[in-house]
């Protein structure tokens, strides 16, 4: 009877162990990451394990720790976890091991616009993925001109939108499905459009980025545009500020003056003739549907209003447009604006 009474209660303690051990080992593996927002880990390409497993226990806490624990316990191998993981609210240390373990990264997301040179856009790619500037722009030069891009035209290889990517894409697969959705753009259709206005893709590129900076009025773009192929066809210098600003690398100018006017660039359209050399900003989509499909009509000159709505008084004379640019300079004296 005893020994029946030892075996009863020695089961009884096994399964209670059993138990406790089933119970402890669901909240290891399933306690998840307990933070408000979501967290990335980024797992550089040459991490060491020990790096990994510090960097999950630094960012995740507990979660992070355990999962850590699970590496260790299972393995893995760092060179494939190089990447980027966004880790939410709630992921248990099974789900982050495996994601890791697994390389299974999550595509980032890359959004530019109001870019006004390469610079800028290499800055911004450099922010999103694991590449640099400087490799952004190294493969520009390497998979652009094949393409038929020169320096100069690189903004108009590209679209302002949102895109993904995995955070370890090179910068050569970046830039080639970049420059991709620019060409899906530029069908049959676009291209028939651009070419009945004597204009190749990337000249539409150049004139719409012009006009972009001209105004931020949407609905003035294609007036704007016409405006400046009018003056081309007339073989007129643009005489656009923009390129001005572009030329003297101030963006910020309110007041073009003489000494603006007289520098030495390719840039300043009011030294030479035809259109700038390239884009001064990577130009939307929708500004070059804007320049594609622009109305014809006889406007030469265009001024600022001076109610400093952005809006433009436009005129066909070059009398109506010194009226309109005397009322503007007033406005910028009033305003005391140099």
């Amino acid at each position: 009877m005893k020994a029946k009474k030892i075996i009863g209660w020695t089961g009884c303690v096994i399964a209670a162990l059993a138990v406790a051990g089933f119970v402890a080992c669901k909240m290891f593996l399933w306690t998840g990451y307990q933070g408000d927002e979501p967290r990335w880990i980024y797992v550089h390409g040459g991490e060491t394990e020990e790096g990994l497993k510090a960097t999950l226990g630094s960012e995740l806490g507990t979660a992070g720790e355990r999962a850590a624990t699970l590496w260790s316990l299972f393995g893995g191998d760092v060179a494939k976890a190089h990447g980027a993981y966004r880790i939410a609210p709630g992921s248990s240390p099974a789900r982050i091991y495996r994601m890791l373990k697994n390389g299974a990264q999550t595509p980032v997301k890359l959004t530019f616009n109001n870019i006004r040179t390469m610079g800028q856009l290499a800055a911004r790619v450099a922010e999103c993925v694991e590449a640099d500037s400087a490799a952004f722009m190294a493969a520009c030069d390497s998979v652009l001109p094949p393409l038929g891009f020169k320096r100069a035209e690189y903004a108009a290889a590209f679209l302002p939108d949102t895109y993904e990517f995995y955070w370890t894409s090179s910068p050569e697969k970046i830039v080639e499905r970049l420059s991709g959705f620019r060409n899906s753009f530029w069908n049959d259709d676009r291209r028939a459009k651009a070419k009945a206005l004597g204009l190749t893709p990337v000249q539409v590129a150049t004139v719409a980025s012009i006009a972009e900076e001209e105004t931020n009025d949407r609905q003035e773009r294609g007036i704007v545009a016409r405006l400046y192929l009018n003056r081309v066809h007339k073989g007129m210098k643009l005489q656009a500020d923009p390129t001005v600003k572009y030329a003297v690398g101030d963006f910020a100018l309110r007041r073009i003056t003489g000494a603006h006017l007289g520098v030495n660039s390719p840039y300043n359209t009011y030294r030479v003739e035809g259109l700038p050399p390239g884009p001064i900003r990577v130009a939307a989509a929708a500004t070059l549907d804007a320049v594609l499909d622009s109305k014809p009509h006889d406007y030469l000159y265009m001024c600022a209003k001076e109610d400093f709505s952005g809006r433009h008084n436009f005129a066909k004379d070059y009398a109506t447009h010194q009226e309109n640019a005397r009322r503007y300079h007033k406005a910028l004296n009033a305003r005391g604006i140099k």
